[in-house]
């Protein structure tokens, strides 16, 4: 397997996520963060009211983003005066996506590569309308490529997944992902693969299927699969890959979709990936928000005991983890927000 490349930093633009806040700064020095009102607000022309008047700008709310159940991020990487990008899913719908690409001016025209982090339509639902926005962004000039971009996807595609909950008595199926011809008739060139590999001049790599070996982190309570006319047991989403880089000076950055695999498995398969570069960053959805109280408690534990410096916790991480986070170790968690741009 190839080694990864130091970078000098990694900037992140958080273009779906389920939460807003315009206005709270990143509580931790280690990351630099924008995209409050201020910045919205650079997003239009100074205007001059009158001859004797100021100069001022508006921050216009419709340049505000809006949150969305899923995720997505648009990953830059930077070395000296080289640069790659990657964009981390695609969000739960069309909509959503073009509506905050356009609000954010999303620079989707180097984008070089999609990676899905599992099927799962919160994550795949924008895929179509992401990358025909990227074709319109090339054919509007400044492209760095005229090559198709790739998309880099686990080759198990489930026809249909849901959960299964005892309490509501059915199954809730979550949506259809995009299969792998409508990908390609978007002008996607589909890459599948279950192994670990490296991509864009080493600068991120892509895993295969996470090591289960904490204990109390089972997959997903409930999940199912369509299969054969038959809902079958899908709890452990085998099909989830992560992301990462290495960052000068500060060790590995991972980003994990749903963390559906576990956060803290993620974590470690991330750190044994990496050769032993210590572990800095864990950005993207821990999947905590209908966790047991003693479920997030050791999970917190275990994070901590990995000593990443920043938690990035996101999408489907729910406020009472990141209120353990919070507490037990502070100044860590940086809540990431959509329409935010984090630098590390």
């Amino acid at each position: 397997m190839a080694s990864l490349i130091e970078l000098d930093s990694v900037e992140i633009l958080v273009v779906i996520d389920n939460e807003l806040d315009p206005i709270s700064a990143s509580p931790n020095p280690g990351v630099l963060q924008s995209g409050n009102l201020k910045d919205v607000a650079f997003r239009e022309e100074a205007q001059q009211p009158d001859p004797d008047g100021e100069p001022f700008r508006e921050a216009k709310m419709e340049n505000i983003c809006c949150g969305a159940h899923g995720l997505s991020l648009i990953i830059t990487g930077i070395r000296g005066e080289q640069k790659h990008t990657i964009l981390f899913d695609t969000g739960p719908e069309e909509r959503a996506f073009e509506l905050n690409a356009k609000r954010l001016r999303a620079d989707l025209a180097n984008i070089e590569r999609i990676q899905l982090s599992h099927w799962h339509r919160d994550h795949s639902g924008g895929m179509l309308r992401a990358l025909s926005m990227i074709d319109e962004a090339r054919r509007g000039g400044g492209a760095a490529s005229s090559s198709p971009v790739v998309v880099d996807l686990h080759p198990d595609r489930p026809f249909l997944r849901g959960v299964k909950s005892p309490s509501v008595g059915m199954t809730i199926a979550l949506g259809k992902d995009p299969t792998f011809e409508e990908i390609e008739a978007a002008g996607g060139e589909v890459c599948k693969s279950d192994q670990s590999h490296a991509v864009l001049d080493d600068m991120f790599l892509i895993s295969g299927e996470i090591p289960r070996t904490t204990p109390y982190e089972n997959g997903l309570k409930y999940g199912v699969r369509l299969q054969e006319q038959h809902w079958i047991d899908d709890s452990l989403m085998k099909d989830e890959r992560l992301l990462m880089c290495k960052v000068k000076g500060k060790g590995i950055v991972v980003f994990t979709g749903c963390s559906h695999a576990g956060v803290v498995n993620a974590s470690r398969h991330a750190f044994e990936l990496g050769g032993g570069t210590p572990l800095y960053a864990v950005m993207g959805g821990y999947h905590l928000a209908d966790a047991e109280p003693t479920h997030i408690q050791s999970t917190v534990a275990d994070l901590k005991e990995l000593d990443a410096q920043v938690l990035l916790a996101g999408h489907c991480t729910g406020w009472r983890a990141k209120f353990e986070i919070q507490n037990q170790m502070p100044g860590r968690l940086v809540p990431s927000f959509v329409g935010s741009k984090y630098t590390i």
